[in-house]
């Protein structure tokens, strides 16, 4: 049985404030410590947003102040949205976040005020190789908030921590004011994730919808 079959308090919270996962209370700590929704009015991006937790924080947090798009493989659940995916202000686009097609379709919806990824790769167990694919999906995510963020805007992003990690953090340091790395008590104690968060965008994207990624 998986040490991660029974489910733990953050989960059990979840469950009870209408979200399938324990991970909005990542974002939820982010936002709060950070401000990453402060005044927001505008536009956000979720990649890798299966089950849905963070587009479903994101979606009423925002309210009727902006819209959502997302992006996973795999679809969103339905359990807890109460018709929120079915909204107007909300687009989802089913693919791999690092293919050509979907890339397109995500940028032309832009510009960003906001852009969230919190996108793992199927673990090995091997932390080594984890952190090197972890690292290959954030490097993507950080690429779409080049072509496609706002000046000003918020990026927020997952990774395994090892390998290159840090020359990341380097690179979000240099694209915004500020770059910080802050891991939430939600994080399981045995796991090596952290996030990184940009705030502060410089610049501002020049027809980001015809950019390349």
């Amino acid at each position: 049985m998986s040490k991660y079959s029974q489910p733990d308090f953050w989960t059990l919270k979840a469950r009870k404030e209408g979200y399938p996962a324990r991970s909005v209370y990542k974002l939820k700590e982010i936002d709060e410590k950070f401000g990453v929704f402060k005044r927001f009015r505008g536009k956000a991006l979720d990649l890798g947003a299966a089950p849905g937790s963070w587009s479903l924080y994101t979606l009423r947090r925002m309210g009727a102040e902006g819209s959502l798009a997302a992006i996973d493989l795999s679809p969103l659940s339905r359990r807890y949205d109460k018709g929120l995916f079915d909204g107007e202000n909300f687009r989802f686009l089913q693919g791999d976040m690092t293919s050509a097609d979907i890339r397109e379709a995500a940028l032309a919806l832009g510009p960003f005020n906001i852009v969230l990824c919190d996108a793992a790769p199927p673990t090995t167990g091997n932390n080594s190789i984890d952190a090197i694919r972890s690292l290959a999906l954030s490097e993507t995510a950080l690429e779409y908030a080049e072509a496609a963020l706002a000046q000003g805007g918020a990026f927020v992003v997952k990774v395994f921590q090892g390998g290159d990690s840090a020359s990341l953090l380097k690179r979000i340091r240099g694209l915004f004011s500020q770059g910080k790395s802050f891991k939430p008590q939600a994080c399981r104690k045995e796991s090596f994730e952290t996030y990184y968060i940009g705030l502060g965008k410089n610049g501002d994207p020049a027809n980001c919808q015809r950019r390349k990624i």
